[in-house]
């Protein structure tokens, strides 16, 4: 059987490295998840994984469902995932921040037919899958797989390299989140890629342990981590989150090799009292995004090994990966290096000429040669005019404004994509506002990114109530009761950290909202001392 799936690409490596470690949980991870701490080795991983390929297989499952999980960090992820997949069964991973707005979306877009996910989870799924008329099964790990309703839409072919793997939700910056649609090939290429690019990322065969934080329902640690692991025998260390007090014990008593970072990270780690201890471990490298400029040197020389600043979309995937993996890095600016000769880079000014060295363009990405969508997404789901509209002039527009210098390097600058970024989420402000404007004592909203030192980016809303609110103590209470609504129906992250009740929002003659006013008048909002604080409600949500 050819390598072209991702359960596939597991066998192989499980064949020839079957009693090396895959995965490892770490004690502190185990206690908070309730499960055995430990390794799993690619063999036995791979016993569980046919034994729940053979339960799904006789319930029905096959090429063409989708099935979500919404299972955290957890290692049974990863078996459901690839036992799932030999069957071309497509996943739709479920950030389990989503609260109810959410769910009812994403369950009815995705048409998922089945979720294995946490019992603490199910009703809220099943009431979500209920709201947006979906039939809908759900499971716990353990359980045997409800059976199919109804068959699957490519039953009669083979899975292979171009069948959907998973479906995974982006910020939508006109609307809903789009399901970008990524193929086996996807993450085949994106391990590969993280595999040979060699520099200071240098991978060794059956030796490696990398150590991530990162979500498995983002496609850092979804397809970089994982499947650059899998391509090379290494192991996966997946944390349930970032634990700042205990993350150097973490990374010494795994004996992690390699780390995953958010740009979040490295700021809340420097504040720490340095010590004796600060550089012994065994990393090589950070493989991340977003370190702030000022930090970046600092850091190095305090803990020793290379933050490796990197761009990538999850549209791109690996087909568009630039990372600062050679010298000269150019460490304390913005650069994230240059792109390889298997990439292709446009900048464009407004104009749409052209930029020049030291202009400011967007980033126009594509992969060199016959396929210019190589290692890319394979589209957005149900929605074909976006995706038209992102490859616009055989060119992926990824939104975000970049500089090249005179030496050929490229330093982020901007998004001009309405896109807020908050440790590592992308928030799209149109949905803030769409959920957001369904509050009663809300009459319109808009919402803009204001700068955070820890977080990169808070939410900011300005808002035009229905009847006027003159009072700070009713400013207050009226902007608690908005947030905390908020957070029944959207991730804790996306919920506004800020409030300012205003008489009429920033608008164009057509009443659309002028976003660059916006951004002024939600900056110069900080310092208002009617603008309400409601960071202290902003907290993740139990079941």
């Amino acid at each position: 059987m050819a390598n072209t799936t991702v359960y596939q690409a597991f066998r192989d490596t499980a064949q020839q490295w079957g009693d090396k470690p895959f995965v490892c949980t770490l004690p502190e991870t185990a206690e908070i998840y309730g499960i055995e701490a430990g390794e799993l080795t690619y063999g036995q991983a791979l016993e569980r994984i046919d034994a729940l390929r053979a339960g799904y297989a006789a319930a029905g499952y096959g090429h063409g469902h989708r099935v979500g999980i919404l299972l955290e960090n957890r290692p049974v992820f990863f078996l459901h995932w690839f036992a799932l997949n030999s069957l071309g069964v497509s996943i739709v991973p479920i950030n389990p921040d989503l609260r109810a707005a959410e769910l009812e979306y994403l369950i009815g877009h995705s048409e998922m037919i089945m979720a294995i996910a946490l019992p603490s989870r199910h009703q809220d799924l099943v009431e979500a899958a209920q709201r947006a008329g979906q039939p809908f099964a759900i499971m716990a790990d353990g359980d045997v797989p409800p059976m199919v309703e109804r068959a699957a839409s490519r039953s009669c072919d083979i899975p292979d390299e171009n069948s959907e793997c998973a479906l995974l939700y982006t910020s939508g910056t006109t609307g809903r989140p789009k399901g970008c649609m990524l193929a086996n090939q996807y993450f085949h290429y994106a391990g590969e890629w993280y595999r040979d690019i060699g520099g200071l990322v240098s991978l060794e065969h059956g030796k490696e342990r990398m150590l991530t934080p990162l979500p498995l329902f983002h496609m850092n640690a979804m397809a970089c981590s994982t499947m650059a692991m899998i391509k090379t025998g290494g192991c996966l260390i997946s944390l349930d989150r970032f634990h700042p007090r205990s993350w150097w014990d973490s990374v010494r008593d795994s004996g992690a090799t390699v780390v995953h970072y958010l740009g979040v990270m490295p700021a809340i780690l420097m504040k720490a009292a340095a010590s004796e201890k600060d550089r012994e471990h065994s990393v090589r490298f950070g493989f991340g995004a977003g370190v702030d400029r000022g930090l970046h040197p600092i850091f190095e020389e305090r803990f020793g090994f290379p933050l490796l600043e990197a761009w990538a979309m999850t549209e791109t995937g690996a087909g568009a990966s630039i990372i600062a993996n050679h010298e000269p890095r150019h460490i304390g600016t913005s650069c994230f290096g240059k792109e390889m000769p298997v990439v292709e880079v446009l900048l464009r000014k407004d104009d749409g000429e052209p930029a020049q060295a030291g202009e400011n363009g967007e980033l126009l990405v594509r992969s060199a040669g016959d396929n210019p969508r190589y290692g890319f997404f394979s589209g957005y789901w149900k929605d074909p005019a976006a995706t038209d509209e992102a490859w616009e002039g055989g060119w992926f527009h990824t939104g975000d404004i970049v500089c090249r210098d005179e030496e050929g390097y490229l330093h982020f600058v901007d998004r001009k994509k309405n896109v807020i970024r908050r440790s590592g989420e992308n928030i799209a402000a149109v949905e803030v506002e769409n959920i957001m404007q369904q509050h009663p004592l809300v009459r319109s909203i808009a919402v803009a990114a204001v700068p955070d030192a820890i977080r990169g980016d808070e939410v900011m809303a300005l808002v035009v109530p229905h009847n006027p609110i003159e009072t700070q103590e009713q400013r207050e209470q009226a902007a608690q009761e908005i947030v905390q609504w908020g957070l029944t129906q959207l991730a804790y992250f996306k919920v506004p950290g800020y409030v300012l009740f205003v008489d009429a929002l920033p608008l164009t003659s057509t009443n659309k909202i002028q976003r660059g006013e916006l951004k002024t008048v939600a900056l110069a909002a900080l310092e208002n001392p009617a603008c309400v604080n409601t960071n202290h409600l902003k907290k993740r949500q139990e079941a």
